[in-house]
């Protein structure tokens, strides 16, 4: 009989989801999207995870209340689509008894980034319009 070194397994999943979260902030901060496959390494890195330290059915239940919550926050559209997957990831991936503050975190820092987006749009001028501005930078940095 095989046996499994759970530590190493943590660590290599741990690794997976914090490389694919990095990624998606990168990718967001420069495209305004995050891919697919960063909330979908996300959620199988947290169910191996949770499933490593027997919290697969509670992972699973705490998710699921998650992506409702979010989804009817995107039907309203307070919130994008990339935020709803990305969070309910995220749910599945931190411990179950985490759930509520990463919620809760997740919601304050939302709410300063949004602040921060609001007081910046005071520096583009009254008449500021997409064709005002002209075309969007393709480069790197300028985009950033």
């Amino acid at each position: 009989m095989t046996t499994i070194d759970t530590t190493a397994s943590h660590w290599r999943l741990l690794s997976a989801a914090a490389a694919a979260l990095l990624f998606g902030a990168a990718h967001d901060v420069v495209v305004r999207t995050v891919p697919n496959l960063v909330s979908a390494i996300d959620a199988v890195a947290g169910l191996g995870l949770n499933a490593l330290d027997a919290n697969l059915g509670s992972a699973v239940f705490c998710g699921g209340p998650v992506f409702s919550g979010c989804w009817y926050c995107w039907r309203q559209g307070w919130i994008g689509g990339d935020d709803v997957k990305l969070l309910s990831a995220c749910a599945v991936l931190v411990p179950p008894a985490a759930v509520p503050e990463l919620v809760l975190t997740t919601a304050i820092a939302s709410g300063a980034l949004a602040l921060f987006y609001l007081g910046l749009a005071r520096l583009l001028p009254r008449d500021a319009t997409p064709q005002s501005i002209g075309r969007r930078p393709t480069g790197l940095i300028e985009r950033i």
